[in-house]
C-alpha cells in the first residue's frame, strides 16, 4: 500500500513540475584515413579518449582508423551528410573544395611540423576562413617539410626531374610540374603499390611517410630542398548536428582539448620525421641535398606557381597574396 502511495505521488509530480533534465550521452563516431600504427592515427584515438575523460563520459567516441569508415576524398561530405559524426583528412584531396587551406600547401619553405601547424591555425583563423562552414572545425594540423622521392633516379638536378611520374596530391601536384615532373595525383594510401608497380617513379611527401606509410621500403632516394618545402593541411571536423547536442560546457571542453592536441599533432609530425629518417638512413637510400646554387633554381622554377595561384585565388573572394604574405610572416617568426 505505501508502494502504491509512494507511486502515485511520484506520478503527480511528473505530472505538475515535469521530468528531471537530463544529459543524453553522445556517441560519436570518428573516422580517419591514417592506418592505425599511424603516429597522427593514434594522435587522434588520443583525443577521442581525453574528450570522453574531460566530459565525464558524457561524450563518448567510437573510432574508425584506415579509412574503415570514410576514405580520404569521401571525409568531409561523410561527416556533413551523417555516415561519420567526426572525421580527419587532408583536405588536398577535394580539389578545389578548401580554397583558402588549398594556399597553406604551396611550397612556401616549411621547415617542421611545429611550424607549419601553428602557421595554418593561426592564419585561417586571422583570415576568417570559412572553407568548413558545413561542420564544426576542431582544429588543423600539418606535416613537416614535404620532400621529393624516387625508386630508382637520383634528382640532383631540375634536368634530373624530366619525364618522372611522380605522385602528388592538390597544389604539390602544380609544383611537380613546374619542377619538370609529371604530377600523378593519388592518396597516400595508394602510393605504395603504385612505386611498387612502378605506376609511379617517384612520390612528394614528408619523411615520416617513408615509415608511417612504409613507403621507405619502396624507395631509393630523397632530394630535401627546403626552400621550395610544401606541406599537406589536415582537418578535423565534428557534424554540425552532433555539435550541437553537446552541451555548451562540453563544448567548452572540447575547444580547450583542439587547442592541446593541435600542438601535440605538430610536435608528432616532427618526432615522426626523426624516426622516419633514421630508419631510411638504415636501409642505406641516398638522401640528396640540393646545392645552394640548385636550391635556388628550384625555388625560381615554383615562384610563379605560387603567384599564379595566390592571384586565380581571388576569383573566389580570397586575398591570395595577403594570405602568401602571412604565411611567409608567420613561418618567419612575425605576429
Amino acid at each position: 500500500m505505501k508502494l502504491f502511495t509512494w507511486l502515485m505521488f511520484a506520478a503527480f509530480c511528473l505530472t505538475l513540475f515535469g521530468a528531471p533534465p537530463l544529459r543524453a550521452e553522445e556517441i560519436l563516431k570518428y573516422a580517419n584515413m591514417f592506418p592505425p600504427t599511424h603516429i597522427q592515427s593514434k594522435m587522434a584515438e588520443s583525443w577521442s579518449q581525453a574528450v570522453e575523460e574531460a566530459t565525464q563520459g558524457r561524450v563518448k567516441i567510437e573510432y574508425y582508423p584506415g579509412g574503415t569508415l570514410l576514405k580520404g576524398k569521401q571525409m568531409f561530405d561523410g561527416v556533413t551528410d551523417g555516415i561519420a559524426d567526426i572525421g580527419m583528412a587532408a583536405a588536398a584531396y577535394t580539389a578545389g573544395r578548401f580554397p583558402l587551406v588549398s594556399l597553406f600547401d604551396l611550397p612556401l619553405g616549411y621547415p617542421s611540423g611545429v611550424a607549419a601547424t601553428k602557421t595554418v591555425n593561426d592564419v585561417y583563423a586571422k583570415m576568417k576562413g570559412r572553407d568548413f562552414k558545413d561542420a564544426e572545425l576542431m582544429y588543423l594540423h600539418a606535416h613537416g617539410p614535404g620532400f621529393l622521392t624516387t625508386n630508382g633516379r637520383e634528382v640532383r638536378t631540375l634536368a634530373d626531374m624530366k619525364g618522372l611520374r611522380i605522385r602528388s596530391t592538390g597544389v604539390s601536384a602544380e609544383m611537380v610540374k613546374a619542377l619538370g615532373g609529371t604530377p600523378v595525383a593519388m592518396e597516400m594510401g595508394e602510393a605504395y603499390e603504385s612505386l611498387q608497380k612502378g605506376v609511379v617513379d617517384g612520390s612528394v611527401h614528408p619523411v615520416e611517410s617513408n615509415l608511417g606509410w612504409k613507403l621507405g621500403e619502396m624507395v631509393k632516394t630523397m632530394t630535401r630542398c627546403y626552400p621550395v618545402a610544401y606541406t599537406t593541411t589536415f582537418f578535423v571536423v565534428m557534424n554540425k548536428d552532433k555539435w550541437a547536442k553537446i552541451s555548451p560546457e562540453d563544448q567548452q571542453t572540447i575547444r580547450r582539448l583542439n587547442e592541446e592536441w593541435l600542438v601535440k599533432h605538430g610536435a608528432a609530425w616532427d618526432e615522426s620525421d626523426a624516426v622516419a629518417l633514421k630508419d631510411l638512413e638504415a636501409r642505406k637510400v641516398t638522401i640528396i641535398d640540393l646545392s645552394p646554387e640548385e636550391s635556388a633554381a628550384w625555388a625560381a622554377a615554383v615562384a610563379p606557381v605560387v603567384d599564379s595561384y595566390a592571384k586565380d585565388i581571388q576569383q573566389k573572394g580570397i586575398d591570395g597574396p595577403a594570405v602568401v604574405a602571412a604565411v611567409r610572416t608567420s613561418l618567419a617568426g612575425g605576429k
